[in-house]
């Protein structure tokens, strides 16, 4: 006998969604819904994976689809919601294009927070904070995710240090040397936060200040000079890789 196929397929959309998710009607409309239904052609009947970012993911099968709007019928969850490790990212604002691939990659390796940082050398003062979160919405589409990372508002060095909460450990790129970031953070408290300066780095007094913290620890990424987003990419993973997420 043939194999009865996979219930959705692996083809099947994901959609991320404001509403809080459960079995029952849900209205799609505006931009996703001409995503539904002009360019993913989706007819009654066809299924779609949906989560809101703290529910899970669930399964929606068409009812209707008008031209506008879609109607969906909420009937199962598929997944429960993700385990996220408690890791803050707090990097330095860099040019549009960069601090948008950082955000995408945040979200793919599985940070908790993102925290855009205003440092002395920061050349980048404005953020637009919608076109960052449809960044990471995007990656979490993509890459099966059921959480998106929390975006906090951009807030100055001085700022972050002075009002860093106890008990979490601070792990900070220092270009002029520190502990090789995997030996650091093996062993480090489960709620940790990693720091990325901008292109120019941190300057002395910052870096003193930084240090000052209670908990925070200066790690380096190995023998090479990486760009800001390369590098908040790589301590993030390393990061993970600490506390066995990978």
């Amino acid at each position: 006998m043939p194999a009865t196929p996979a219930w959705p397929p692996q083809s099947t959309p994901r959609l991320f969604v404001e509403t809080p998710l459960g079995v029952g009607p849900l209205r799609i409309d505006g931009p996703q819904a001409h995503y539904l239904g002009a360019v993913m052609r989706m007819k009654p009947g066809d299924p779609v994976k949906l989560f809101d970012g703290h529910s899970g993911e669930w399964l929606g099968v068409a009812a209707s689809v008008a031209k506008r709007e879609l109607m969906l019928d909420v009937t199962a969850q598929l997944r429960e919601p993700e385990s996220v490790p408690d890791l803050w990212l707090c990097a330095a604002l860099i040019k549009k294009g960069r601090i948008d691939w950082v955000a995408e990659k945040a979200c793919e390796l599985g940070v908790a927070r993102l925290i855009p940082v205003l440092t002395r050398r920061t050349v980048v003062d404005r953020l637009n904070g919608e076109r960052l979160r449809a960044h990471m919405i995007e990656a979490a589409e993509q890459c099966g995710r059921t959480a998106v990372p929390e975006l906090a508002e951009p807030v100055k060095l001085t700022a972050l240090l002075r009002d860093w909460p106890q008990g979490r450990a601070l792990f900070f790129a220092d270009e002029t040397g520190g502990a090789p970031a995997l030996e650091a953070m093996r062993g480090a408290p489960a709620s940790a936060a990693i720091l990325i300066g901008p292109e120019g780095g941190f300057d002395e007094d910052e870096r003193a200040a930084i240090r000052a913290v209670p908990g925070a620890v200066a790690i380096g990424l190995g023998p090479r000079i990486l760009r800001a987003d390369t590098a908040a990419a790589a301590a993030v993973a390393i990061w993970m890789a600490s506390r066995g997420d990978w």
